[in-house]
């Protein structure tokens, strides 16, 4: 029932290297917002509970949450009202898919900020639809507990299904240090795991965990590749990172997905 999603790996743990804390913060901002719009009382919004959580692990102080909260609830003008979630599609070097999600007031211009990153580094920008069939979104939940191992998660997961009514789609063990998503397995302490279900169960998966006493450290909608995309020369590969990391700078992205599957020694070599 395991998975595995080699950029996954890499996504995240390039993320905690190279993410610029004011874009980071700036687009969590703009999800808190769109998530208030559906009231500011976090109990009972999920979704704003979700944004909430996903702010506080990157380090966005309270200051700016609640502000957040305050202009997409209509408590201060500026509010989330002109922003729109879109969805772009496109690829890059390698023939490599790429989904990015965004949140914008201006789709012209965000648009041609994305239609510059993909065609400045050797991709392009495509049409909806052109790559969306090679991904399918789902609910992901971190747990995160010291000596995590595999039997009590598989306990776990089992009563999930059987007495919760969570369809569990796969899990992964990681390490739970700066590289949550690297590949671990259940001889070392201090592991975490991702469990997946199906996009609408979000919510009951991270509460169903909860009840079986499982720390859950985060929980998220998350778009999964179906089919891999090798890329295995360097210039291009390197175009390629270039490329995917010009499109998360932008402050109208979201997030950004990809099917890209590189080796290990060389995307090492590429990063160091």
């Amino acid at each position: 029932m395991a998975g595995h999603s080699k950029w996954a790996q890499i996504k995240r743990t390039k993320a905690v290297v190279d993410a610029k804390r004011g874009a980071v913060f700036t687009r969590l901002g703009r999800e808190i917002m769109v998530a208030a719009r559906g009231g500011a009382d976090p109990a009972g919004n999920f979704q704003l509970r979700t944004a909430i959580e996903k702010a506080k692990a990157a380090g966005v102080p309270n200051a700016n949450i609640e502000r957040a909260i305050a202009k997409g609830s209509g408590q201060l003008s500026g509010g989330a009202d002109h922003f729109e979630a879109v969805r772009y599609e496109g690829y890059g070097p390698g023939g490599v898919a790429v989904l990015v999600e965004a949140l914008t007031d201006n789709r012209n211009r965000t648009a041609a900020d994305l239609r510059l990153a993909f065609g400045k580094h050797g991709g392009n920008l495509g049409e909806t639809g052109c790559v969306g069939y090679l991904f399918e979104q789902r609910s992901v939940a971190r747990v995160a507990r010291p000596s995590l191992d595999e039997d009590t998660l598989l306990e776990a997961l089992v009563t999930l299904e059987s007495d919760m009514g969570v369809t569990v789609l796969g899990y992964e063990f990681g390490s739970d240090g700066d590289a949550p998503g690297a590949t671990g397995d259940s001889e070392h302490p201090d592991e975490s795991a991702e469990v997946f279900a199906p996009f609408a169960q979000l919510e009951a998966l991270q509460d169903g965990l909860r009840r079986q006493g499982l720390a859950v450290g985060g929980w998220e909608h998350r778009w999964i590749p179906q089919v891999s995309c090798s890329v295995g020369e360097p210039e291009q590969l390197r175009a390629c990172l270039r490329m995917l990391d010009a499109l998360e700078e932008l402050d109208d992205v979201r997030s950004v997905t990809s099917n890209l599957e590189a080796d290990a020694a060389l995307m090492e070599q590429l990063l160091s």
